[in-house]
């Protein structure tokens, strides 16, 4: 699963609008339009091609090219998410006004640490949400998905996990 079909299934899932999106990643540190927002939901052919599904889509990207979205901007997106939601938090003095992007990350780890963070959601929701998509998951694999990464008992989420996870935001906010 790649970083622009992990925005498509969020957008869906938290049944976001276009201008929403805008809004989300300003708030994030990246100022994108509307048509470049769009370009970001287009799957590629490649997403395609590595799910089995027929090769008519070609024609699709021909006419509207898709940017492939980079982790930094994920991680903008899902930083903004959580300012979207939580509101701005107040900088401590002597603190950083803005942490640095970690390009480096997981960004299926990513994904799970800024929504449990962003949708206030407890270990116990996450492990619901997981569940009504028939992925059992213990308390303390999902904890191993939420660690920094070089932690002892850090595991990196694979794109199962993160798959079903947005798919089970989808049946708990849409119904």
């Amino acid at each position: 699963m790649d970083n622009n079909d992990i925005l498509i299934r969020l957008r869906y899932a938290l049944n976001l609008r276009d201008t929403e999106m805008v809004e989300i990643f300003k708030l994030g540190g990246t100022e994108l339009t509307e048509e470049i927002v769009r370009k970001l939901l287009i799957k590629s052919k490649e997403t395609y091609r590595y799910n089995n599904e027929v090769d008519d889509h070609d024609e699709i990207d021909d006419k509207d090219e898709n940017i492939k979205c980079k982790n930094s901007t994920l991680e903008s997106f899902l930083n903004g998410f959580v300012i979207f939601k939580r509101g701005k938090q107040d900088v401590k003095p002597g603190q950083p006004e803005r942490p640095g992007l970690k390009n480096n990350e997981n960004p299926n780890n990513m994904l799970l640490k800024k929504l449990k963070i962003a949708l206030s959601l407890t270990s116990e929701d996450m492990i619901d949400i997981l569940t009504e998509t028939g992925v059992i998951v213990t308390k303390g694999e999902l904890g191993a998905l939420l660690r920094k990464e070089g932690h002892k008992n850090y595991k990196e989420c694979g794109d199962k996990y993160a798959r079903n996870f947005l798919k089970g935001l989808a049946k708990k906010y849409r119904g």
